[in-house]
């Protein structure tokens, strides 16, 4: 266990680091130079176009005598649940601060779960080859952070691999060798489970105490599952088989598992179970959840299928079938946040090649009802009769920006305009972090392209979810040719009811087309309208075949036509396009 080093690479979104992994693994000699491609340890296709981590890779490498294990994790804040259990893994962290970009939000939401974790913290500079590098600013805001000295900082280029040797160097020296119970029952935490489609589901592990054999029958103490080791090893950054995982070791676990539920990330595994599970398992639950509908109901079956397929892979996804009368059968699926929903309706449309219609996103609510009962709603259209219900709670965010000090007015004014309350306003060097809470519903669809556009790019955002509060809530019904679509139906506070009903009417005017007849778009609250927009007819001249004549002869055809509008209004059926549900996705 001496010659054992675990760390991880804790960074903000393009801050270099799965460059810096690159580099490292070309250093080590872990893969060849001829086999050598950029961001190596990012699979997915996905993740290579977007730039992005979003599934974590380890990987084993050798340097002086030393086993280096590194745990390459996503930046991104709707995988921090995986970031904490990878760093529960680990015994260091290498915290990586883009040069020119100094100190983000989920840098520091990052270091926090590290220290919190009692971490070796590293801290490296990258990009200080770049003309906009300003080393002595970020150096000094990182001194603010971590309270150490400026010789404890690194200063390199992950690109050109200047000083990364240095970096591996300082994980020998600085980072403890992994602690544990040799000869104690045998546990080991699950940091990551996925599906592959040969060979089952694979776990990558932590051995924590005791040793793992190849062919021990496991046992996950939070599911419950029981399985076999089929085989265990190392990853360098392929599979190499073992016979045996020690105390202290990262590697895989191939076992006969059909599905990632019997395994979820933060597990313990266990031979035998008659011990006691690691701490700090939770169960992920996803808070936001949008309708998937095939374009044609007979693509339904593939959309399930690719569905269910995805979710051998990814534990946090949690789906049910709806039914709406508009778009017919389709899934409502729960996620992480919006870049997890992103990411998964672009799976299915490239990996399974399915044509979607996404309904606008919501968030859960809890209703309690004037009988004592409560319940848990997912859309506005499951809400019951008004009559019936006491009161609806919704989910607010703890949120951080940072931000450039003469921005944080227009920041402060963002926050408000999302019924949210700034609570803390501190200063870092020439940055300010707002520190605010707010309703998750109204965060959800374009607050970070706000953000992005009132800082002019500068603002990094960072959230978690805090608690659900009782507010005055009202759903808002939306009306095509007298006709409720409750696959358009939202929640929204009171107070924003009728400016948001105006806004989406308007939107809908655009998207739905004209039709023979006059057709009405109206909003409501319960029974009462709130908005409306008229959709004109055609209007087809049907008096084109007269010439001359009595005027008599004209007003006849023309009653004629307006009886008939008047008979297809009352027949008549729209047909709504897929736009009109993406209209809420985005407001401005």
């Amino acid at each position: 266990m001496e010659k054992i080093r675990n760390f991880c690479i804790i960074a903000h979104i393009d801050h270099g680091k799965s460059t810096l992994a690159d580099r490292m693994m070309e250093l080590t000699s872990t893969v060849e130079k001829r086999d050598m491609k950029s961001q190596l340890l990012d699979s997915m296709d996905l993740e290579r176009e977007k730039g992005i981590t979003i599934k974590l890779t380890p990987v084993r490498m050798q340097y002086r005598g030393y086993d280096l294990n590194l745990i390459d994790t996503p930046g991104h804040v709707d995988f921090s649940y995986e970031v904490s259990r990878s760093l529960q893994a680990c015994e260091g962290a290498i915290l990586v601060v883009d040069a020119s970009q100094g100190i983000q939000a989920q840098t520091l939401a990052n270091v926090y779960l590290a220290m919190e974790q009692d971490l070796a913290i590293i801290p490296v500079l990258n990009k200080v080859d770049l003309p906009a590098a300003d080393v002595p600013r970020v150096s000094k805001e990182v001194i603010n952070l971590l309270g150490c000295d400026e010789s404890d900082i690194i200063k390199i280029s992950a690109k050109t691999g200047e000083n990364v040797d240095q970096v591996l160097d300082a994980i020998i020296e600085r980072i403890p060798s992994p602690r544990g119970d040799v000869d104690g029952p045998t546990r080991a935490l699950i940091f990551d489970s996925y599906y592959d489609d040969y060979r089952g589901v694979i776990l990558y592990v932590r051995v924590v105490d005791g040793q793992l054999n190849k062919g021990d029958q496991i046992h996950m103490m939070a599911t419950g599952a029981h399985g076999l080791a089929l085989e265990i090893g190392k990853l360098a950054p392929g599979m190499t088989p073992e016979s045996t995982m020690r105390t202290g070791e990262i590697g895989y676990i191939v076992t006969n598992l059909k599905t990632t539920r019997d395994a979820k990330v933060g597990d313990t595994v266990t031979v035998g179970g008659r011990t006691h599970p690691l701490p700090g398992y939770k169960d992920v639950k996803p808070f936001v959840y949008a309708g998937f509908f095939p374009t044609s109901n007979e693509f339904y079956q593939d959309l399930k299928d690719a569905i269910e397929k995805l979710s051998l892979s990814d534990s946090a996804l949690q789906f049910e079938p709806e039914n709406s009368p508009v778009l017919g059968f389709g899934v409502r699926i729960g996620f992480l946040g919006l870049l997890h929903m992103d990411i998964i309706r672009e799976r299915l449309e490239r990996e399974y090649d399915l044509d979607l219609v996404v309904t606008n996103p919501s968030t859960d609510y809890h209703v309690n009802l004037v009988n004592g009962e409560t319940l848990d709603i997912k859309s506005a259209s499951e809400l019951p009769e008004m009559t019936k219900v006491k009161d609806i709670a919704e989910p607010w965010i703890r949120g951080e920006i940072v931000v450039p000090q003469n921005f944080v007015g227009a920041v402060i004014q963002l926050i408000v305009s999302k019924r949210g309350r700034q609570s803390n306003l501190s200063y870092i060097d020439e940055r300010a972090l707002v520190s605010f809470e707010a309703p998750l519903a109204n965060l959800l669809t374009d607050f970070y392209d706000q953000l992005k556009s009132v800082t002019s790019g500068y603002g990094s955002f960072n959230y978690e979810l805090s608690d659900y509060r009782i507010e005055d809530l009202v759903r808002v019904d939306f009306y095509v040719a007298g006709e409720m679509v409750d696959a358009l139906s939202i929640m929204v506070h009171r107070s924003e009811a009728d400016a948001l009903g105006r806004t989406i009417v308007k939107k809908l005017k655009e998207v739905i087309p004209r039709q023979n007849f006059q057709v009405a778009l109206q909003a409501a609250i319960g029974g009462k309208f709130i908005a409306r927009e008229d959709l004109s007819a055609y209007r087809k001249d049907v008096t084109t075949g007269l010439y001359g004549g009595d005027v008599s002869r004209k007003k006849k055809v023309l009653a004629k036509q307006a009886k008939g509008k008047k008979r297809m209004k009352r027949f008549g059926k729209v047909d709504i396009p897929s736009e009109a549900f993406t209209v809420m996705l985005k407001r401005d």
